[in-house]
């Protein structure tokens, strides 16, 4: 058996939670990506994956094996490019995730001219309003846009998100043009909230009479409250409400018309933007020339 083999082979079970997928993407048989797992579990003498017929699960054993196979194969792949001074010389697979509104109005159009400097690269890209376990589920960098959390990761700052207030034809029709902040007692939101069931999110503005920098809230009707990026934006489109969102989320609608700025003197405050990856010794250089790319693209869209 060979051992670091075998221990990819892990990993891609691990990530992908099924035999059968992870086969499929290292175009290989079933039986041998089984055998080689199980080949794993006898060398170390414990069991690394819990199987059912539904799913495949990490027990607390291949939780912590898993974290320092990613460790130990990160470090293998950049030993095998430490000396690679062209771009085309960049291999390897790399997992990455971020809102749906950033990779499709921003990240995806681009990444024809990133794959094509970088032929050797392969990219996952997941994109979820879901706050993903970037260790649990094996991905190498995550972009997200607002405050973080502590968690343990390294947060690499690329700025900020201005943001902006929208409606649509139909909501003016209906309701008509906002105006001024008291204007907004006749007027309606969007809800957005994380988990539904719970309060969504105020209308934040800048409150100028307060002083510089004091943002307030004011709570708006809401009669469609939802929990994910896509949805918010086509609640907008449908006349249900006014949101607010990133400026560069709503940048093709602003210009075909679809979606009309209120109250700009209003704004909610600029949105952070990080990338967050793992505490390792030694990043794949992959994944620093991809998040260095990232990061100049950001910095042309803010």
């Amino acid at each position: 058996m060979n051992k670091l083999e075998a221990m990819q082979v892990f990993q891609r079970v691990a990530e992908l939670a099924s035999f059968t997928r992870a086969a499929e993407s290292l175009g290989l048989p079933k039986a041998s990506v089984s055998t080689s797992v199980q080949q794993l579990e006898s060398l170390l003498g414990t069991r690394l994956l819990h199987r059912t017929t539904r799913k495949v699960q990490l027990t607390q054993d291949g939780i912590a094996f898993y974290a320092r196979c990613r460790d130990l194969l990160s470090d293998v792949e950049e030993l095998e490019t430490l000396f690679a001074h062209t771009p085309g010389a960049l291999h390897g697979r790399l997992r990455v995730d971020m809102p749906t509104g950033v990779a499709k109005n921003l990240v995806i159009p681009q990444l024809p001219a990133f794959l094509e400097q970088h032929p050797g690269i392969e990219i996952e890209l997941s994109s979820t309003d879901r706050r993903v376990d970037l260790v649990q589920e094996g991905f190498d960098c995550v972009l997200r846009i607002g405050t973080l959390s502590d968690s343990g990761l390294i947060a690499r700052s690329l700025g900020e998100f201005d943001m902006v207030n929208c409606v649509s034809p139909a909501y003016v029709a209906r309701y008509g043009m906002p105006m001024h902040l008291d204007d907004l007692d006749a007027h309606v939101m969007v809800g957005y909230a994380t988990t539904l069931g719970t309060k969504p999110y105020p209308f934040e503005y800048l409150d100028t009479t307060a002083g510089s920098g004091v943002y307030a809230w004011r709570m708006l009707k809401a009669n469609v409250t939802v929990n994910n990026a896509e949805s918010y934006s086509n609640a907008c489109l449908a006349g249900l409400g006014i949101i607010q969102v990133p400026r560069v989320s709503a940048r093709e609608q602003l210009l075909d018309g679809s979606f009309i700025e209120v109250l700009p003197a209003l704004m909610a405050r600029p949105m952070p933007i990080s990338l967050l990856y793992p505490n390792r010794r030694h990043l794949p250089k992959r994944v620093q020339v991809f998040m260095d790319w990232l990061s100049e693209l950001m910095q042309t869209y803010r």
